[in-house]
């Protein structure tokens, strides 16, 4: 399960966006820096628009939109420069993901309001379960995942989750990449279960101490595939005697998520 024991967590800085920041020292850094600065701009940009905005020789520059160009990130048409196909879908992805923390916040909150214990949205990123957004318990000793971390989709309640929810070859496929062959089929068996069901639970196998259940999100166009996952995080000490409430809440708030998820 996607989560730790953790009493306190400090505010990450805000990050300046590259074009606030130092002239960029390397391959990669200059052709992210290029790439924000487009989309930055909001409008086509000739080159010379970009030397200005950017700092950038105009030898470098080409460079950069050569190689975002042969990506699909950039597009080029009469000299001017705009965000790509590629770029296209980021946009819709981060769209996707927004839209979906915007819709689970109020149930998260509920669920962690009756439970008096900690919720989280996790969705399937690459191979990995990424936390998306965190509602905290009140409680001095609490459990908790950062934002914005993610572990390989194989063990514990959060993972499990999206992994069951999976198409049949993409979750065959992450199995089989991350797993022995025994362990293999042993998950694979655990994860029908989970379907059947329709949630997950663990305990302690991620973090020691925490247990968890973790329940789907769907949308109406994407039901056989789960768009994310809620997941409920107790110290395993608090929650002898609740497991069945607990379930019950968690199931209850992803259903009504994903009622409201009519748009995708």
């Amino acid at each position: 399960m996607l989560n730790a024991v953790n009493p306190t967590i400090a505010p990450e800085p805000a990050a300046p966006t590259p074009v606030e920041s130092a002239q960029p020292a390397g391959g990669a850094d200059r052709v992210l820096f290029v790439l924000a600065a487009l989309a930055q701009h909001g409008a086509p940009i000739t080159v010379r628009e970009l030397v200005t905005k950017t700092g950038l020789p105009k030898s470098t520059l080409y460079r950069q939109l050569m190689l975002l160009k042969r990506w699909g990130f950039v597009l080029e048409s009469d000299g001017e420069y705009a965000p790509g196909p590629i770029s296209l879908q980021l946009a819709l992805g981060f769209d996707m993901a927004s839209h979906l923390a915007r819709e689970a916040l109020p149930d998260m909150r509920l669920l962690a309001q009756q439970s008096d214990e900690s919720v989280g949205l996790v969705v399937a990123v690459k191979d990995h379960a990424v936390c998306l957004e965190m509602v905290e318990s009140r409680q001095s000793l609490r459990c908790s995942f950062e934002k914005g971390r993610g572990v390989p989709l194989r063990a514990g309640a959060s993972a499990k989750s999206l992994l069951a929810f999976m198409r049949d070859d993409a979750r065959e496929r992450v199995v089989r990449a991350q797993c022995e062959p025994a362990d293999a089929e042993q998950l694979l068996t655990e994860l029908a279960a989970i379907r059947a069901t329709g949630y997950a639970v663990s305990e302690g196998e991620v973090d020691p101490g925490v247990w968890g259940v973790s329940a789907p999100l769907f949308s109406r166009r994407a039901k056989a595939d789960a768009l994310g996952s809620i997941t409920l995080m107790v110290p395993a000490t608090r929650r002898q005697g609740r497991e069945s409430a607990l379930i019950d809440m968690t199931v209850a708030a992803a259903m009504r998520i994903s009622a409201r998820l009519q748009s995708y």
